[in-house]
């Protein structure tokens, strides 16, 4: 997997981290603050959308909230941050891998469509921040994913060719963002998308369950 490549990228929720659980909650508990009513289909949409892109979406759905794209991404941040800092947990054997790259050299980098604040702190508490030489966020770029801009923004920072670069992500969005950049791309399970897995598998190179996988050499060539 690591053959011919000069560095690795990594989505941050569901691939690195275990924190797609947290969203549902703060989207409920948002919208019973305004007093919203959630319409059917709402959350697809918003799969790989950067976190203003998400705070822009609220507001064309919700024409009657009266707050700013920079209001909605804060208040967020102060809802999930506690669950982020303190209730996150690192994907099985991220550890590992992910110290275990830059022992043997590789550049890594996060490519994510989180905010830089919770990215951040999320990072910081769980050990691994000083790991990466570049952390990338879809605010930042002309469009999230499945747009490659993200993630040729982190190779561009990196240095590197993007086609000498490895990408894990757990949604399909971010697998063909991985793609439309040129990259390999490593779908990671999640069960916040386990409904997505067949075309998780369709879009990507390759298939962990966990990032022991990796090291066990029993990860799926697809």
């Amino acid at each position: 997997m690591l053959e011919n490549k000069d560095a690795v990228i990594f989505d941050l929720d569901g691939t690195l981290v275990d924190s797609m659980w947290i969203w549902p909650t703060v989207d409920i508990d948002y919208l019973a603050k305004y007093d919203l009513i959630m319409p059917p289909g709402f959350h697809q949409p918003m799969e790989g959308m950067s976190y203003t892109e998400t705070a822009q979406y609220f507001l064309d759905t919700f024409p009657t909230l009266e707050r700013s794209v920079e209001e909605i991404k804060q208040e967020w941040t102060e809802m999930a941050y506690d669950s982020y800092t303190t209730k996150v947990p690192l994907k099985p054997g991220a550890y590992e891998f992910v110290s275990g790259l830059k022992e043997q050299g590789f550049k890594c980098a996060i490519a994510t469509s989180n905010g830089r604040e919770l990215v951040n702190a999320t990072l910081k508490a769980l050990g691994i921040l000083d790991f990466f030489d570049s952390i990338c966020t879809a605010c930042e770029v002309a469009a999230g994913k499945p747009a490659p801009d993200v993630y040729l923004k982190a190779a561009g920072d990196l240095q590197v060719d993007p086609a000498h670069c490895l990408v894990f992500e757990d949604i399909p969005n971010g697998i063909m963002a991985g793609r439309n950049a040129g990259m390999t791309v490593c779908a990671v399970e999640d069960d916040f998308s386990k409904e997505l897995t067949l075309k998780k598998r369709q879009l990507a190179h390759y298939y962990i369950q966990s990032y022991d996988d990796i090291r066990n050499k029993q990860y799926e060539v697809l």
